[in-house]
């Protein structure tokens, strides 16, 4: 059994792949960060294939995807994501645009290239795509973060559907974490507001769910019961918290 995790030198990516050695899974890590693959692949007990490549580079995207077809992967993780942190008229142009085809392109690709294949098998596969809390509502001050991670969450959520009336073995499960404590807070330049849950709780967590087929994966009870009450009321009500949230970030 073989699993792709992308963006896995470091954080949940990194401890999903700890959790999955442990199973025995074959495991292939991607991420832009050379040096840390390979510390991984010295210190975890199963065998691990490393491939370096920047995800923002839709050729490195699909040349991934050829890669992951010669494998016949059963588990494709789609972890790797980028964030920033400002008003959309401050924010450098380039760095959204290298954070939508991270977070975005990169995800659609895999996910729409792989479940094609994966259709194909007498058995049971699973794409978990990681989205975050952030996909449930608008987020001023981090609006292109937030933008990606609700068209994840959006995209997986379909697809999910779609394989169920197809009646195939493609088990699809989006994962919507709150705060984690990762490197990922010193990439996009923020701190929480409020305490992150332990990464490695959040990777286990997501996949025990994703083996027992959960569509939407929300680890924390306060997330899950923030998920609850936020339908019942205004959009506008939930943009000036979520900006009193962003804003606390930035202090």
């Amino acid at each position: 059994m073989k699993a792709l995790i992308t963006g896995a030198s470091s954080g949940i990516g990194l401890d999903m792949a700890k959790y999955l050695a442990t199973m025995k899974y074959e495991l292939i890590l991607v991420s832009r960060n050379k040096e840390k693959l390979e510390e991984i692949q010295e210190k975890l007990p199963t065998k691990v294939t490393i491939i370096v490549a920047d995800l923002s580079n839709e050729q490195k995207v699909k040349e991934l995807y050829v890669l992951a077809k010669k494998e016949n992967i059963d588990i494709l993780i789609n972890n790797a994501g980028l964030g920033d942190f400002g008003y959309l008229t401050d924010t450098d142009l380039n760095k959204d645009l290298e954070l939508i085809n991270t977070n975005i392109k990169a995800v659609h690709i895999l996910t729409k290239s792989v479940v094609r294949d994966m259709e194909k098998k007498d058995t049971d596969t699973y794409i978990l795509n990681v989205a975050s809390s952030a996909a449930f509502q608008p987020g001023p001050l981090m609006s292109t973060y937030y933008a990606t991670k609700s068209y994840v969450y959006q995209l997986t959520e379909a697809l999910y559907y779609e394989e169920k009336k197809k009646k195939t073995n493609v088990h699809v499960s989006v994962l919507c974490p709150g705060p984690v404590s990762t490197n990922f807070n010193n990439v996009a330049g923020v701190t929480f507001a409020v305490k992150p849950l332990k990464s490695s709780y959040v990777a286990k967590y997501a996949i025990d769910k994703m083996f027992k087929n959960k569509m939407l994966i929300i680890p924390g009870f306060k997330m899950r019961c923030s998920k609850f009450f936020g339908r019942f009321v205004s959009d506008k009500f939930m943009l000036k918290v979520i900006y009193k949230i962003q804003k606390r970030k930035a202090n």
